[in-house]
């Protein structure tokens, strides 16, 4: 069953938006949701899309939900905290917020309570693959809680370490644009070799999704599942020699490790 007690999200961007949409396809009212939001288009937005009321700024009404979810950029989340903190030092906390450490929310809100995520965007179509670590003070029913918001926008997995989040942040939060940067390439080839363009994007983006499923349904190493594509002599043969000729994957493993890297970086720079 959706816990319909009171729901309130600092900031209602892209992320805020994905996990107010599957609430409230869940079943939870539109007026059990509370949204602080400094920009009146994305106030007016959240109105019109999903029936919800958002404030410009923190205020009393906050003090009578049970869950907070920080979706605000990293730059802000330390001055949105310092504003909130006197009406919600009684919830549980979710962050959303890529990089800010869960060390410097607490010392922040004054709480313990607090479960630190990395989600992604597809999120925003229900698919999303997101992370959690959970802080001593939080319960097994407040994680609980916090599974059955994040399940409406996808998958989660819950990590041990805090500092995995770091790995997890360059592995699935930034993901997406690694794919859509493939999507890319894949598309231009396809038009330079005469496939118009919306032939191309069809094509590249039902391989992606139909190999993502394949690997998701087989219980086959990935190697295997390539190999099996792969005859010698063949097409992608040819393809996949000429990407290792050029490094295409070594490089590609160290462009994820630069991601990793400024995720920590950017915990510290924000979470002073």
């Amino acid at each position: 069953m959706m816990d319909t007690s009171r729901i309130a999200f600092v900031g209602g961007g892209n992320m805020a938006s994905a996990i107010i949409g599957g609430l409230i396809r869940q079943g939870l009212p539109p007026a059990q949701v509370a949204v602080v939001e400094p920009f009146a288009d994305a106030r007016e937005r959240l109105r019109q899309q999903f029936g919800v009321e958002a404030e410009e700024q923190a205020g009393a009404a906050l003090a009578s939900c049970g869950l907070v979810v920080w979706a605000v950029k990293p730059q802000t989340f330390r001055d949105a905290a310092a504003q909130a903190r006197a009406h919600v030092q009684q919830a549980l906390h979710l962050s959303v917020a890529a990089g800010i450490r869960s060390d410097s929310i607490a010392a922040w809100l004054g709480t313990d309570r607090i479960v630190r995520s990395m989600p992604n965007t597809p999120a925003l179509v229900g698919k999303g693959m997101t992370a959690l670590f959970a802080r001593a003070g939080v319960t097994a029913q407040e994680k609980a809680r916090v599974e059955q918001v994040i399940t409406t926008t996808g998958e989660f997995l819950w990590v041990d370490a805090e500092k995995q989040l770091d790995a997890v942040t360059a592995l699935s939060g930034s993901g997406p644009a690694y794919v859509f940067y493939f999507l890319e390439a894949m598309t231009q080839a396809g038009a330079e070799m005469g496939l118009d363009a919306d032939q191309a994007r069809r094509l590249a983006v039902g391989t992606f999704a139909g190999a993502s499923e394949l690997a998701r349904a087989s219980e086959e190493p990935l190697q295997v599942l390539r190999e099996r594509v792969t005859s010698k002599g063949g097409t992608t043969h040819a393809a996949l020699t000429s990407m290792e000729q050029d490094g295409v994957k070594a490089e590609f493993v160290q462009a994820l490790h630069a991601a990793c890297r400024r995720a920590a970086e950017l915990g510290d720079e924000f979470g002073k």
